[in-house]
């Protein structure tokens, strides 16, 4: 088991794929929400859902987006280190990444040690699946007050270690119809 908390990004628009995503139903589970919370689990110590209203019809914690109308990952971002102000570091993940391995997130959190945030990348960087120190708050807030809602521009504020994986289809984020259905063949 890690001895981090992990947060599950549940509280994005879902424009692109024209429904809400979270609620999409995946593998066995009658949504990707508890297709992800279910998978990671039994691997943290404790497990939330990041998300602006409790959309969740099995039992979870959420962290609520303290910002109703804003669809942002840093307001979330925000949302969660307020609420887990103990916390020295939390693994973040979006529910639309539900392919990436125990092992991939087993080596970001050892590969975290010596840094603020520690992402993957493949052959993009994935800012948002990853280990963040609870030390970005701090920058976090600046962000907003300057009406920053960009995460790279987080990481280039941070010490970031961006660690390389081989295999892209691992982090598809399923954004649309075709990659959700790639995302099933997989």
């Amino acid at each position: 088991m890690f001895d981090i908390p992990c947060v599950i990004l549940c509280g994005g628009k879902s424009s692109r794929m024209g429904e809400d995503k979270a609620l999409l139903p995946f593998s066995s589970k009658p949504t990707l929400t508890q297709y992800q919370y279910d998978r990671l689990k039994p691997f943290f110590r404790n497990i939330y859902i990041s998300s602006k209203v409790d959309k969740f019809d099995f039992e979870c914690k959420i962290i609520y987006d303290k910002e109703d109308n804003v669809f942002s990952p840093i307001i979330a971002l925000k949302s969660i280190f307020d609420e887990l102000k103990n916390e020295e570091k939390v693994f973040i993940i979006t529910v639309d990444t539900p392919l990436v391995k125990i092992e991939s997130i087993e080596k970001l959190i050892n590969e975290s040690i010596n840094s603020d945030i520690c992402v993957a990348q493949t052959q993009k960087i994935h800012n948002l699946c990853g280990i963040f120190s609870k030390k970005a708050k701090d920058i976090i807030e600046d962000m907003l007050n300057q009406d920053i809602h960009k995460v790279g521009y987080l990481l280039k504020s941070m010490e970031t270690r961006i660690i390389n994986f081989d295999n892209d289809d691992e982090f598809i984020n399923l954004n649309n119809i075709q990659e959700y259905r790639k995302s099933l063949l997989l």
